[in-house]
């Protein structure tokens, strides 16, 4: 067996990379795994740990360069490539092209490897608003997106990404599963981007109060990266083609309780918790949810949450404990 991973040195391929090299996935035991990574070298020095144990070749590409792209004898591709925390920096247009763009050239090259059984992650973002699913949004709603808004282009893009895969099959017979990813937790989660749970962490890491902007009334769920890792694994291999799976918790939060369980998991100081936005009347009925239904993976592959959000947290402050971590700079001191 052989994997080409894109997006192996972001979030979702350390978390993907931990899991492997620990025996996480047995069928993947003696499975070689070739990594694109815009710097190779940075990778292997700063992270080379999470490389144990396992058969890495690491390339140097792009995949809005598709001439970079390796050509080999995969049996599994695994597309994770989305800059979801830097990505902030680029116009909208730049994200959508760097999605579609980035999914095409993949497909390509499946189609040049003898057609390898494509994952593809996406978001939950491709269903639009979904205030009207407060149990969890089911992979058969075909909201979207207004793609008459600049500001929608990453979730736009995600779905015309899952269009191209349908295209792919229809035209070419490729193989492909796609994985709408909702929000995650865990050590590799980056503290200094736009997650709101990282940014928690990383406040409370510091000894600083966490402020939430808002009102805190938005509903999320979050994953750990060891379930991440384990769900996109299953459904690399296991799940069934031209099919879309949620991949995400059901254990409801909201924004101010995600924060007051930050606080008082958080080691040292507990941080107070200050809400700067007063709820409006009536807002209780109007709340932002975002809630994948996992019915689904847990149904037709037996998936399930194994790392509750409590746990998941406390393990994100031990690892950043032990890592030396600084929290006020987000940095490793």
């Amino acid at each position: 067996m052989h994997l080409f991973v894109t997006g192996g040195t972001g979030f979702f391929g350390k978390a993907l990379l931990r899991h492997w090299s620990a025996g996480g996935a047995p069928e993947l035991a003696g499975a070689r795994f070739t990594l694109l990574s815009r710097d190779p070298a940075r990778f292997r020095s700063a992270h080379g740990d999470l490389l144990a144990g396992l058969d890495v070749r690491l390339v140097a590409g792009d995949i809005q360069r598709p001439e970079t792209l390796p050509k080999g004898d995969y049996t599994h591709v695994l597309h994770a490539a989305t800059d979801s925390t830097t990505g902030l920096s680029l116009t909208p247009l730049q994200r959508f092209n760097q999605i579609v763009d980035g999914t095409r050239h993949v497909l390509d090259l499946a189609l040049r490897c003898g057609k390898p059984r494509v994952l593809l992650t996406s978001s939950g973002g491709v269903y639009g608003s979904i205030a009207q699913f407060p149990e969890g949004v089911p992979e058969d709603h075909h909201g979207m997106p207004d793609p008459l808004e600049p500001q929608n282009a990453y979730s736009v893009a995600k779905r015309q990404a899952e269009h191209l895969c349908a295209l792919y099959h229809d035209a070419h017979g490729l193989e492909t599963v796609v994985a709408r990813c909702f929000a995650f937790v865990g050590e590799d989660l980056p503290l200094d981007a736009h997650f709101a749970i990282g940014n928690f962490i990383r406040d409370a890491l510091a000894g600083r109060d966490i402020v939430i902007q808002g009102d805190g009334t938005p509903v999320r769920s979050y994953l750990d990266q060891r379930d991440l890792a384990r769900w996109l694994s299953t459904l690399l291999l296991s799940g069934r083609a031209q099919r879309a799976y949620n991949v995400g918790s059901g254990e409801a939060v909201s924004i101010a309780e995600l924060a007051a369980k930050v606080a008082a998991l958080a080691p040292g100081r507990r941080p107070e918790v200050r809400v700067m936005k007063q709820a409006e009347a009536g807002q209780s009925a109007r709340r932002n949810f975002y809630l994948p239904d996992v019915r689904r993976a847990r149904d037709e592959l037996g998936l399930r949450v194994e790392v509750d959000l409590a746990a998941a947290i406390r393990d994100v402050f031990r690892a950043k404990v032990d890592s030396g971590l600084d929290g006020r700079t987000g940095e490793n001191t």
